[in-house]
């Protein structure tokens, strides 16, 4: 069977949109990516535009496709792009619709706020709380102790091996 251009570009679309949704979001929310899809104001999707994904409303999408491609500069919620070596990166506008599904946290005392958002890793001295469970590597979503999300990271230590951890002990990776 010969198959046309788009079909393969629409193939190699959806293998790209799994990649994205299988590894940066699962870290993140886990099973909770479905719960971001079809939510009670209606569905939602991602799509792929210039190596971002954007995150929209079903309707949104169908409005956007009236224009052609190129004239398009965004649409939607850009919740990251894909390097050009294949990574995915989550951006900090994706913060809003992640949080609430997060399953790992890490809350942050008053003092390591400042230095989180200025791109520094969380140590151990500005650790508040962790959710249970957390493991090594794991995705996690820093909030501050009045619960406002700050940014992403990625757990450095598990749960267990923080408690006993140095003061000046890197706990969680900033990411975004």
């Amino acid at each position: 069977m010969d198959r046309t251009k788009d079909e393969d570009q629409l193939q190699a679309l959806a293998q790209v949109v799994a990649r994205f949704t299988h590894t940066p979001l699962r870290r993140s929310i886990g099973e909770n990516i479905r719960l971001l899809l079809e939510r009670p104001d209606g569905l939602y999707c991602f799509r792929l535009h210039k190596d971002r994904v954007y995150y929209m409303s079903e309707a949104l999408m169908r409005h956007a496709l009236s224009f052609p491609r190129h004239a398009l500069i965004s649409v939607g919620t850009c919740f990251g792009k894909f390097t050009k070596s294949g990574k995915f990166h989550l951006h900090v506008t994706a913060l809003e619709f992640l949080a609430p599904y997060a399953q790992h946290k890490i809350w942050l005392k008053a003092s390591m706020e400042q230095q989180f958002l200025y791109g520094h890793h969380v140590l151990k001295s500005g650790l508040a709380r962790v959710t249970e469970n957390t493991a090594k590597y794991q995705g996690v979503v820093v909030y501050n102790m009045k619960d406002v999300p700050l940014g992403f990271g990625a757990a450095a230590k598990s749960t267990a091996e923080c408690r006993h951890a140095d003061p000046t002990a890197i706990v969680a990776f900033h990411q975004a």
